[in-house]
């Protein structure tokens, strides 16, 4: 019970916080309007060249906005401790280590998944792109799917975290690598070979490949096990994360280094 308490409760508490210092003016831009300029600038440059549809563009940048709070809500869940004084205090207290960091996952994950269905459903009006009404039950599940591996990936550089003062500019970094790499603006296909390996490694590139198929009219059976992969590489870079957590915890306690970077 206590431990689904840390884990529930624990995790809205920590989401609160770690974005109740922003404006609104601020929060609700970066992640709602700043997603459909992306969307826009991408299709007018794919217009412009001659290459894919309207559809190509806007379901890759829709998609791969999830990534913007699942990146950087979840490094700053150590950063903000830190910075804030409390992370020695949270390192020293008894509360299990798996449903401390997992609990704070799920409001981020949340977070990915409606930030992208609001992306892609605004970009769908706006550059009017016809999405079949009986895609978007599956097109759901494939981004939930996406906000989950890359909450995975983030919860890795919440752990790299405690050695670093700041998380925001690996946090980009791994964003424009989620962009180039993943298949959000150049098909998979038209990559290099070492290009398409480094994908297959990466979260969004199998979610984002299955929404395409979803949208193209493909059911969710058919694209199970694109979105297999997706979870799988979350699972690993959460397990990834949270190993790497623990060690650097206990190396932190030996070298007494929890506040210095």
């Amino acid at each position: 019970m206590n431990s689904l308490r840390i884990f529930f409760v624990g995790g809205l508490t920590s989401y609160r916080a770690l974005f109740g210092w922003l404006s609104p003016w601020i929060l609700v831009p970066t992640f709602l309007f700043t997603p459909l300029f992306q969307i826009l600038l991408f299709v007018y440059i794919g217009r412009t060249a001659g290459v894919n549809d309207d559809r190509f563009f806007l379901i890759g940048n829709a998609v791969v906005n999830a990534a913007v709070p699942c990146l950087f809500a979840m490094g700053n869940t150590i950063e903000g401790e830190r910075s804030a004084g409390t992370l020695p205090l949270l390192i020293a207290s008894p509360a299990k280590r798996l449903p401390l960091f997992l609990g704070r996952a799920l409001p981020v994950i949340l977070n990915g998944f409606l930030v992208a269905v609001f992306a892609l459903v605004t970009g769908t009006l706006l550059l009017r792109v016809d999405l079949p009404p009986a895609t978007w039950g599956g097109i759901a599940v494939a981004i939930a799917a996406c906000s989950v591996s890359c909450t995975g990936l983030g919860l890795l550089g919440a752990a790299i975290a405690l050695r670093v003062r700041q998380t925001a500019v690996m946090s980009n970094i791994v964003l424009g690598i989620l962009i180039v790499f993943a298949g959000v603006n150049v098909p998979l296909a038209a990559m290099p070979g070492w290009m398409q390996e480094v994908a297959r490694w990466l979260p969004m590139t199998h979610g984002i490949a299955a929404t395409h198929d979803l949208a193209a009219g493909q059911r969710l059976g058919d694209v199970a096990g694109a979105l297999l992969a997706e979870l799988a590489l979350g699972a690993f870079y959460a397990a990834l994360g949270l190993v790497l957590l623990r060690w650097l915890e206990w190396e932190s306690r030996l070298k007494a280094s929890l506040d210095m970077a």
